[in-house]
């Protein structure tokens, strides 16, 4: 604030001269408000600035919280039958394994036989299709522990190494979700190479031909 330049005590002073001291002390008044004004109204816009800030944050979080909610609920109704169908698939290996043994029957019995089980194997199959379940093809792929688990290893140099050669019972997807892993036998032999000294490597072993 400015400072008025105040008369020494005791000077004599003209009314004009009082009316001009009169008019800076309410200046310098009119200034220190405005000053004060000023700083409460960068106050308020820093307080609004930071409570809009928190409403942002506020408002996106629960945007994230309705989102994870809906993907829940979402996974909830699509995989609410889980369980129930994992119940079922056993039925489906059964029916499987009657084919299987009805195409070595004499042909007089398998023949309905075959007919008759394959109609209800296909007709369960399309009713699980309808609720998201899907099977796997295994058999020439790669051994996949997220989808595969190994009931026996074997050594064949008719298949690639560490690749499925036959199915014990196929594996299932429940919409994108794998439901039951295929049960399977895996080719376990390694590739032999002969090394510039004549000697047969087989995996980390080395042997003298």
């Amino acid at each position: 604030s400015k400072k008025s330049n105040k008369v020494e005590t005791g000077s004599h002073v003209t009314k004009e001269e009082g009316k001009v001291i009169e008019n800076e002390e309410k200046e310098e008044e009119k200034e220190d408000r405005e000053e004060e004004l000023k700083a409460q109204l960068q106050a308020k816009e820093k307080e609004a600035a930071e409570n809009f800030d928190r409403l942002l944050r506020t408002q996106a979080e629960f945007e994230n919280y309705k989102k994870r909610v809906e993907r829940e609920q979402a996974d909830t109704i699509r995989f609410c039958n889980e369980n129930l169908i994992r119940d079922i698939l056993p039925i489906v290996d059964n029916l499987e394994m009657a084919l299987k043994h009805g195409e070595h029957s004499t042909p007089n019995n398998s023949k309905s036989l075959i007919e008759g089980v394959e109609m209800v194997l296909n007709h369960f199959m399309k009713s699980l299709e309808k609720f998201g379940v899907t099977s796997f093809s295994s058999v020439g792929e790669k051994f996949d522990p997220n989808r595969h688990e190994a009931m026996m290893q074997v050594e064949s140099d008719e298949h690639k190494t560490n690749s499925v050669i036959s199915e014990f019972q196929k594996g299932y997807f429940l919409n994108d979700r794998l439901l039951r892993p295929a049960k399977v036998t895996v080719n376990s032999s390694r590739v032999k190479s002969t090394t510039e000294n004549g000697n047969v490597t087989n995996g980390d072993k080395t042997t003298t031909s």
